[in-house]
This record gives structure tokens, sequence and C-alpha cells, in this order.
């Protein structure tokens, strides 16, 4: 594994001792000289100088076919969370349950915030420094994802990505088009009894900011209308881009709604809670509650507090249980360290939070 840049008061001879002994820690199989010289960028006489000193200190061993692998030594796996750690409850809930996991599971946690969304490099280097065995980013900007999951793959450090897709990484997160359907059902059945079946327009609040394949939340809400009141004519669908924010979707679906008749039905979808808050705050500002239903997605503590007004226009949110993530992500973290079967993919369960099942699902919610 080769080192991108040194301590300045470091010892290279360590740092090259360490390259070897971590590359080894990380293999799957027994490695050859040459294997670890080319994986470290070191010369080969280099590399067997270096082994037969960790052999000689009890640290690696010599089979008989001349390949090297690690002695059992005990040694607490290191994870690297990298996301914003604040700033929605959604991202509060996921920390706090990634710190409660690690300690139960004997984790050595640690966290970098990106909440000012800048590459984090000295602490990136870091992380690959202090050999980090795996990472797991949760990256509100999918070119920001894709940057820091590349950086950590080339070193052969395994990555797990939340809710955006990365090539090389495992996903964790949502089913988005899933999601989106159970949203667009609701929003279809809420039409089907309320008004007939029959509505004006459908906005849906999206954003420029998450991962394309993020915005097939919406492409299944289409879809879920669509089988519930039947097709939808383009012409009655509004796209607006909130940002995944929630002044942002404010304003974006204020300009919308102000463009409509005052007595339009409005059925609305929105990438996010925080979006579905913001949306929720322009339709009262218009004076539209009586006419528009909001469904959101993640099920978070704000909607979760909305949904118990039952005068409230929005009428459900897609659950996605971020105080489960850190129990399920270390899990995953720590099959990948001990080079066990793991899935590319894996899927939280999701279900549509609304008034009927509030209670049960969060019974202190008031």
């Amino acid at each position: 594994m080769a080192k991108q840049e040194q301590r300045q008061y470091g010892s290279g001879t360590l740092d090259k001792g360490l390259d070897v002994l971590e590359t080894l820690e990380r293999a799957t199989e027994p490695l050859r000289i040459l294997d670890l010289a080319n994986l470290t960028k070191l010369d080969r006489a280099t590399v067997f100088r270096l082994l037969c000193t960790l052999e000689d200190r009890g640290y690696v061993e010599r089979l008989d076919d001349k390949r090297y692998s690690v002695k059992n030594r005990k040694r607490q796996p290191r994870v690297f969370y990298i996301a914003p750690l604040a700033g929605n409850s959604f991202r509060v809930d996921v920390t706090a349950s990634l710190r409660a996991a690690a300690l139960n599971h004997g984790i050595h946690l640690e966290m970098i915030d990106t909440a000012d969304t800048e590459i984090p490099r000295d602490q990136v280097n870091e992380a690959i420094r202090s050999a980090a065995d795996a990472v797991i980013l949760f990256q509100r900007r999918g070119s920001l994802a894709h940057v820091l999951a590349d950086r950590f793959l080339q070193e052969q450090i395994p990555v797990i990505s939340v809710e955006t897709p990365i090539a090389g990484a495992i996903y964790f997160g949502g089913n988005s088009y899933r999601a989106g359907l159970m949203a667009g059902e609701a929003l279809g059945g809420y039409a089907q009894r309320h008004w007939k079946g029959e509505f004006d327009r459908l906005l849906l609040i999206e954003s420029s900011l998450s991962a394309v394949e993020n915005m097939a939340r919406l492409t299944g809400t289409v879809e879920g209308i669509n089988s519930i009141v039947g097709q939808v004519p383009p012409e009655k669908i509004i796209h607006v881009d909130g940002l995944a924010s929630r002044e942002a979707s404010r304003e974006a679906c204020l300009r919308a709604l102000k463009s409509l008749p005052q007595k339009s039905r409005v059925l609305v979808s929105c990438f996010n809670d925080p979006s579905a808050i913001g949306a929720l705050a322009a339709v009262n500002e218009s004076g539209r509650a009586a006419s528009c239903a909001i469904v959101g997605q993640n099920g978070t503590e704000e909607s979760r507090s909305e949904l118990a007004h039952r005068s409230s226009a929005l009428i459900a949110s897609v659950a996605y249980f971020p105080e489960r993530y850190g129990e399920q992500l270390i899990k995953i973290a720590a099959s990948v360290i001990a080079h066990q079967k793991t899935p590319l993919a894996v899927y939280v369960d999701h279900v549509l939070l609304n008034r009927n099942n509030l209670k049960k699902l969060y019974p202190a919610t008031r």
C-alpha cells in the first residue's frame, strides 16, 4: 500500500514496515515478496528485509510455499465514518447509533465531519496512515462521495457508501424506487379518498445535490400514483429543486403554488423530510392546507411530530429508521474486515409512516 505523504518527523523505515504489515493484514490470502513489493511500491530487497524483522518479532510468518501471512494479533478494528455529523435529525440519529454500535461491538470508530462539504484531505491522509480497516461514507453531495470513495478504494481500503451508489463500494441505504412507489401510493390513495381521484397538479420537490440514483424516489412516486388513479398527464407534473433543504424547498414550493389558482388540489412528493417540512411551511403560508397533501421521505423526528397533528397537510413519510443504521453498518464493516462474504448492496426496511401506525412504531411521539 503506497503512502502519499510522510509525517515530518516520522521514521521512514518504521513507516515502510507498517506498510508491509498492514498490506498483509488486509490481504485475503498469504502474499509473496513480489506481491508485497507491487502493492507497497517498495523494492523487493527492502520488502525482504522488513519481512525478516517482522517475522523475527512475531508479527508475520513465512509459509512453506514462501508466502507470508500475518500472525494472529489482538487489534481493535478501526473504522472511519466520514459525513456531516449534524444538520438534521436524520444525520444526528445515524451518528448516535453508530457510536453506540461501535462501542457494543468493540470497534474503534473515528469520525470526520464534512459539514462544510470540502474534501478533508489532511484527515483522509491521516485515516490512511493510521491503517483504517474500513470507511463508511455518508455524503449529501454525490460528487464529493465519489471523490472520497475513490481515494480510499485506490488504497485498497473497503468503503461502505450510505445512500449513494458508488462503483467498488458496498451500498447501504434505501431502495429509492420502492420508497418512492410507497409515497406515490399514499398520495394516490389520498386523492382517491378525498377528491375522487381527481387533482390539479403533482408537485415533485427534487434535489440536484444528491446522487442521480436517489431521484428514483420521485420516479417511483409517479408510478405509485399512476397505479391508484390512472396515468398522470405530463402537463400536470411540476418539477422544482429543493436542494434537499427546508428553506430552499419552502421557497421553491411557494413559487410553484403562487402560479396556481388558490383552490387547486395539489399532491406534493418530497425528496426528503426537510423538503417536506419546507413544503408544509409554504402550504400553510399560502393558506392551502385543505387542498394539498404532502408525503416526505425518511420518517425523521420533524415529520413524526407533524404527523401527530391530524389537521396537517403532511399525510405520511416513508420511514428509513436512521436510529437502526449504526448497528447494521457496524456489522457490515466487521464482516468486510473479517474478509467474510458481504452483499454488494444492503437495503434498509421501509414502512409508510402515517397517523394510523405512528404511535405503534414511535410510541414517544407527541
